[in-house]
């Protein structure tokens, strides 16, 4: 679909067409394996679905279109989008990423790769004489989550992105908390960009599945590649989840941000919470950088409590409305405490430099009615610290 049409329509439209045959509405679930050829070596597009499925086509071109981007790939879940980036590079390479990078992108970069011979430079990525200094001549790649996981940091991506073009490296962005609907950094300058599927996306907790889109011929043909030879690949039911999702992605994120919002501010003037971390708030550092590249401020937040980790413990497992969960995304609201779940999986030594301290809760704020939402957070604390 022409770019000429908003995200609004495009959300709902692009890449999809009503069946030429029957002319069913919704993209067909095509469970196919293996496709007839009409000669040996001759078929109509497809030949065996680890390599292209037609479910699977329409949605990397829904997604390439909500990001602006000429192409698109999708994966079996948003780690396998991580890894073909990293498949990307060769041994002897270096990485420059972020210090609060989600758990999962630490842990396969710390201890998956560096044993083949990568190398990772962990930095304040919101500090841009950081990220400089942090490049060698050997740095292929520079990594940024923005918002970042769970400490809802901003970083300037288009200042970045400058940066590892003046070093003639990638720079590829997690955009998995803003969405393409809240933020597009093909347009600020980025290469690649990464989605867990999973999250806003799929936005209903009923599907695992990754992406990465760029504007670059070359890059995604070296991305298929990868996607082909690795075989990290969905589903088409995966694949027709994620269509249905993206549909209403748009209506969503209005109500996940106007909800988010509310929250942040009530937690703003709570006498147990001593600081909160959402971009929304003018007292954020990254305020400013992200009103300018995104268009709104999504709806996810952290807070710190003047507690130990087992009182946060206490607040996040004594909700009502909350769930206790991991992942985030979903219409409904989750809770979460990311020292023992989400980012367990960095030494403590190293989460506390980072900032995530033990009373740190992340919440990923659902469509639900927000003062139920209120009333459900302000019992748990209550319970748990007074």
């Amino acid at each position: 679909m022409d770019d000429q049409f908003r995200i609004e329509t495009r959300s709902i439209h692009a890449g999809q067409q009503p069946d030429p045959e029957t002319g069913a509405l919704m993209t067909p679930i095509h469970a196919n394996s293996t496709y007839e050829q009409d000669a040996p070596g001759e078929h109509r597009g497809y030949e065996y679905s680890r390599t292209g499925n037609p479910t699977r086509t329409d949605l990397e071109a829904n997604l390439a279109s909500l990001e602006g981007a000429a192409h698109g790939r999708a994966f079996a879940s948003g780690m396998a989008s991580i890894n073909t980036v990293l498949n990307l590079l060769s041994a002897g390479d270096h990485v420059v990423t972020g210090d609060d990078v989600y758990g999962g992108t630490h842990r396969i970069f710390t201890q998956v790769y560096e044993r083949y011979d990568l190398e990772f430079s962990f930095v304040d990525t919101t500090d841009l004489e950081a990220v400089e200094a942090a490049f060698r001549p050997e740095t292929a790649l520079l990594w940024l989550e923005t918002p970042t996981n769970p400490l809802l940091s901003v970083v300037d991506v288009e200042a970045a992105a400058a940066i590892a073009d003046d070093h003639d490296a990638l720079c590829a962005v997690d955009n998995t908390f803003a969405t393409p609907y809240l933020q597009r950094p093909l347009e600020l300058g980025a290469d690649i960009v990464s989605h867990s599927l999973t999250k806003y996306l799929g936005g209903h907790s009923d599907v695992i599945g990754g992406a990465l889109v760029t504007d670059d011929p070359d890059l995604d043909e070296r991305i298929g590649f990868h996607q082909n030879a690795v075989g990290a690949t969905p589903g088409p039911f995966e694949c027709f989840l994620v269509l249905r999702g993206t549909k209403t992605l748009p209506v969503r994120m209005d109500r996940h941000c106007e909800n988010a919002r509310r929250i942040a501010d009530w937690l703003a003037d709570h006498p147990d919470v001593s600081r909160v971390y959402y971009p929304g708030l003018e007292s954020h550092p990254g305020h400013g950088i992200a009103a300018e590249q995104m268009d709104d401020f999504g709806g996810m937040l952290s807070f710190e409590l003047d507690a130990s980790l087992e009182e946060a413990s206490a607040v996040v497992s004594n909700t009502e409305v909350f769930t206790l969960a991991e992942s985030l995304g979903g219409v409904e609201s989750l809770i979460e405490q990311p020292a023992p779940m989400t980012h367990a999986a960095i030494p403590r030594e190293e989460r506390v430099e980072a900032g995530l301290a033990d009373g740190l809760i992340r919440v990923s704020v659902g469509i639900e009615h927000v003062e139920d939402l209120i009333a459900d957070l302000e019992g748990a604390i209550e319970a748990a610290l007074n």
